[in-house]
């Protein structure tokens, strides 16, 4: 059984090591279109080099403490007995040396690097995009099972829409101080934070954007890396000052522009194409529905819209019931 555990282990970080060296290239070499962008700067950029590199650096650790190991073994070292399979490290016992008391070093280093390297590497995982290899499943678990591009009611609108329709309706209490939409970071969902941490920085989303790829601002990477960003401020700001403390800047205008927002098409690609099923446009939309019934700002474009719907109860500058008259036309 332990041959087969340090056989399987050897494998593992062969395989590792071919993905990394791969994944390299493909950020470095190749220059794949979703890893570029405004957004993906010198630090977003470092960061998924250095996980790699630190990757090479620990498969590298453990093949090379069991090269050395294997290689102490063949030599009768007091201590090292036969045990275990190296179907990966022995191809590197040629490149060692042959003093024992080297052979111990080396491998004694490499193990001592290695436990070292991954703790260390623990710690670097929640200031890292990495840290979704920890929140990937919960986030998965959590996602939305209702269907793509559904919005959720406002308490308060319902409220008095049912109160509108029934009389005798008896409204649910709705949060005090609540707002229309969000404007910040608090006024979003657990769930949409959550999204920002898991974010994996891959860029499929915006490879997919309709908006993005016709050279709209809009990145819903960027959204979830903004967003995160702003988290993050607000959590030193907490930790210095104290919850109630306001330092005067906010989501929506300060991380992400109101082009941005009003140029997404709500197409949900974005959500679609998410391997770990985070929403870029539920926070998208929250940050329109504060734009516009908060502030009362849209772009002009739509204000017609808006009047129509007033006025006539549908998008169109005529009432509903003449929309077929076109038919009629000769």
């Amino acid at each position: 059984l332990y041959n087969v555990l340090i056989a399987s282990f050897e494998v593992l970080a062969a395989l590792v090591l071919i993905g990394v060296i791969v994944f390299f290239a493909r950020r470095n070499i190749v220059h794949l279109k979703r890893f570029s962008g405004t957004e993906m700067g010198k630090w977003p950029r470092s960061d998924a080099n250095i996980i790699l590199i630190v990757e090479v650096l620990l498969m590298g650790a453990f093949l090379t403490m069991n090269a050395a190991d294997y290689k102490l073994q063949q030599l009768g070292t007091l201590h090292y007995i036969n045990a275990g399979s190296f179907p990966v490290s022995s191809f590197l016992v040629p490149l060692l040396p042959d003093s024992e008391s080297t052979l111990i070093a080396i491998e004694r280093s490499c193990w001592w690097f290695h436990i070292i390297g991954i703790f260390a590497f623990l710690n670097y995982l929640p200031y890292s995009k990495h840290f979704h290899i920890i929140l990937a499943f919960p986030n998965t678990y959590f996602s939305n099972l209702e269907p793509k591009g559904e919005f959720t009611n406002m308490a308060s609108v319902s409220n008095e829409v049912k109160a509108m329709l029934d009389p005798t309706y008896t409204p649910e209490p709705v949060p005090e101080g609540g707002r229309f939409g969000a404007k910040d970071i608090g006024d979003l969902s657990w769930k949409n934070l959550l999204d920002a941490y898991t974010c994996t920085e891959c860029g499929r989303c915006t490879s997919v954007c309709p908006a993005n790829i016709t050279g709209k601002l809009l990145s819903p990477r960027k959204i979830m890396m903004d967003t995160r960003d702003r988290l993050e401020e607000v959590g030193k700001n907490i930790d210095k000052h104290g919850k109630d403390h306001q330092d005067g800047k906010s989501l929506l205008d300060n991380y992400i522009s109101r082009e941005e927002i009003w140029a997404c098409t709500t197409c949900n690609a974005c959500t679609d194409a998410c391997p770990v099923n985070i929403d870029p446009l539920s926070i998208i939309v929250e940050l329109r529905r504060f734009a516009v019934m908060e502030e009362s700002q849209a772009p002009a474009s739509i204000n017609a819209m808006f009047g129509n719907v007033e006025n006539n109860g549908a998008p169109w500058k005529y009432a509903a019931v003449d929309r077929v008259n076109w038919a009629e036309e000769k």
